[in-house]
C-alpha cells in the first residue's frame, strides 16, 4: 500500500522531469523565393509605447464612442445612447457604464463589434441598484451573452473607430 502511495507521488515527478531541458527559443519561419525556409529566433522583449501605438494603429480607447441600445420592453420604447469608454449614462431606474468598445479591422474576418457594459437596475421598492450585467456585448452575437432582465433589454449597435488607411 505504502509503494502503491509513492509511485504516485513518485509519477508525476518523474514524468515532469523527463520533460525537462531548456525552453526552446521561439522561431520565425520566412519563405524566400531564393531558397530554403530560414528560421531566426524571435523577439521576446515586449514593445514600447510607441511602438505598440504603430501596431494597433487604432483610434485610442478614450476616442472611441459606441452606440448602446435600450428597450424598455413594458411600454416598448427603445433609446440609443453614445458613450466613451469610462461614461455613463442614467435612464429612469437604469445605469448603463461602457467601460470599453471594440471592432475588428475592415481586412480582418468575420467583423465583430463589441462593448463592454454594466448595467445598474433601481428595482421597485429597492433604495440601492442592483448589478444585473457586466460583460462583453456583441452586435454580430447577440445571444452570446445576454441582459437577462424581465423590462429591460441593452445591446451593442455600434463602436466608432479608425483603422490605419480608413478614410
Amino acid at each position: 500500500m505504502a509503494a502503491r502511495r509513492l509511485s504516485l507521488v513518485l509519477l508525476p515527478a518523474l514524468a515532469l522531469a523527463a520533460c525537462g531541458g531548456e525552453a526552446d527559443e521561439p522561431e520565425t519561419v520566412r519563405a524566400s523565393l531564393d531558397g530554403p525556409e530560414e528560421a531566426e529566433p524571435a523577439s521576446t522583449a515586449a514593445p514600447d509605447a510607441e511602438t505598440r501605438e504603430a501596431i494597433e494603429g487604432a483610434t485610442p480607447m478614450e476616442d472611441r464612442v459606441a452606440t448602446i441600445g435600450l428597450l424598455n420592453k413594458r411600454n416598448n420604447l427603445s433609446q440609443d445612447f453614445e458613450l466613451s469608454p469610462g461614461e455613463s449614462v442614467e435612464e429612469g431606474p437604469v445605469i448603463i457604464t461602457l467601460a470599453a468598445c471594440e471592432r475588428t479591422a475592415p481586412w480582418e474576418m468575420p467583423q465583430e463589434t463589441g462593448a463592454f457594459v454594466q448595467v445598474d437596475i433601481l428595482e421597485r421598492g429597492q433604495t440601492d441598484h442592483t448589478r444585473v450585467f457586466s460583460g462583453w456585448l456583441f452586435k454580430e452575437s447577440p445571444s452570446l451573452n445576454v441582459v437577462e432582465h424581465p423590462i429591460y433589454d441593452v445591446w451593442v449597435k455600434d463602436c466608432a473607430m479608425s483603422f490605419p488607411g480608413d478614410e
